[in-house]
């Protein structure tokens, strides 16, 4: 099997992983996918993110204080 670093670069992430990411905690996560419409996708029971999907959200504002 032939594996590139692309195709694990842009592999989904879980909510561990995009919390160490964004350097916040986990609980975090959870409340921004609630409350602020963090970019994220429900696979079975788990949340899973596109890095991609965050930073541009991120970028946009998505993630500032400002209620």
């Amino acid at each position: 099997m032939n594996v590139s670093v692309n195709s694990i670069e842009d592999r989904w992430l879980s909510v561990d992983e995009i919390a160490v990411y964004l350097g916040i905690k986990r609980d975090t996560v959870y409340k921004w996918i609630d409350e602020k419409s963090m970019p994220s996708h429900r696979v079975g029971r788990y949340w899973k993110f596109r890095k991609d999907e965050v930073d541009t959200w991120v970028r946009s504002g998505g993630a500032s204080s400002d209620e």
